[in-house]
């Protein structure tokens, strides 16, 4: 591992230690990463590194841009994975994304099996996919998951998780 990639696992593990405690990922945190990965990813790959960088960042911000906008996540988990796509480019981000989508659905489902009317949650979202797919007439049973109290988890760990998942499988 370079030492890029050390800074960039340390900035990841910060976020989410900080995205626990606090469920906030500070812009003091990512803005500096993301300066360090693209001048670190330009000084070991040259200009095609570099824009290799700026090419890794823009796809982690782009993933996670819809869920930001539909109001899913906070804005510091998709400058996180940014973060990560200035380090280690577009395949790596794309890798990390994946892993931390399947971690972060195995921690919803846990943290749903915990609280109350997940079987409610459940039987709603079903019937909301089979809706949309054209099975069922066309009702909106999502409104049953959004008037119960909602429980949300700090996806920075989710995003850590994949990340280091990333490191390890490739």
């Amino acid at each position: 591992m370079a030492i890029a990639d050390y800074l960039l696992v340390l900035v990841v593990a910060v976020c989410a230690y900080t995205d626990l405690k606090s469920k906030k990922i500070y812009n003091a945190v990512l803005f500096p990463a993301a300066a360090i990965g693209l001048v670190s990813s330009f000084y070991s790959g040259g200009l095609a590194g570099g824009f290799n960088g700026i090419k890794g960042m823009v796809l982690g911000i782009a993933l996670l841009l819809v869920p930001f906008i539909l109001g899913g996540m906070g804005a510091g988990d998709v400058k996180l994975l940014g973060v990560v796509g200035a380090f280690k480019g577009p395949d790596f981000v794309w890798s990390a994304f994946l892993y931390a989508a399947i971690i972060g659905g195995f921690i919803s489902i846990a943290i749903m099996m915990r609280s109350k009317g997940f079987w409610a949650r459940l039987k709603a979202a079903i019937y909301t996919l089979l809706s949309f797919f054209g099975f069922m007439p066309r009702i909106n049973y999502l409104d049953t998951i959004y008037t119960s109290s909602a429980q949300t988890f700090p996806y920075g760990v989710a995003i850590a998780a994949g990340t280091a998942l990333a490191f390890f499988l490739r």
